[in-house]
């Protein structure tokens, strides 16, 4: 299980990038009132609760490896990870909250008038959830070094 841990890094950007950009087409399209753009980021919803989806699980196998080399003595924040994760699964529950919701509205037909306004506000909070996510992965990386030589001791690239 390892392997998925290591592709957390490349995955992660994925459902970031797709679901910032699902507010930014749900916004226009509610604002002015374009099918295209509404039904684009729908889609766009799709496939990015599908990444936040596919982001949590390689997480959740990187966290277990960071527990893992905490116990042997790393100096792994597993506090930091913790709040890391905390943001994640609370951004992919709220967007998956609101595929289910948006789903039944599109459905019934009833995606209109101030229902698309409603979801700009649920946009807007879980851009939060996502940035906050965004936000403390980064500093897992860049402020305590977790998945990089400077925790895992990879030297290997260094022998050369």
């Amino acid at each position: 299980m390892e392997f998925l841990a290591g592709l957390h890094p490349e995955i992660v950007h994925f459902p970031i990038a797709l679901l910032i950009t699902y507010g930014f087409l749900e916004i226009i399209g509610a604002i002015f009132r374009n099918d295209t753009f509404s039904k684009a980021a729908y889609v766009i919803l799709i496939l990015g609760v599908i990444g936040a989806v596919a982001a949590v699980l390689t997480g959740n196998q990187a966290g277990s490896a960071a527990k893992l080399l905490s116990a042997k003595d790393a100096a792994i924040p597993l506090g930091a990870i913790s709040r890391h994760e905390t943001y994640a699964n609370i951004s992919l529950w709220f967007f998956a909250g609101i595929l289910v919701i948006r789903t039944y509205f599109v459905v019934k037909k009833k995606f209109t008038g101030a229902v698309k306004f409603l979801f700009i506000i649920l946009v807007l909070i879980g851009s939060y959830f996502v940035f906050e996510a965004g936000l403390k992965g980064g500093e897992l990386v860049f402020k305590h070094g977790v998945g990089t030589e400077l925790i895992n001791g990879d030297q290997s690239n260094n022998s050369k």
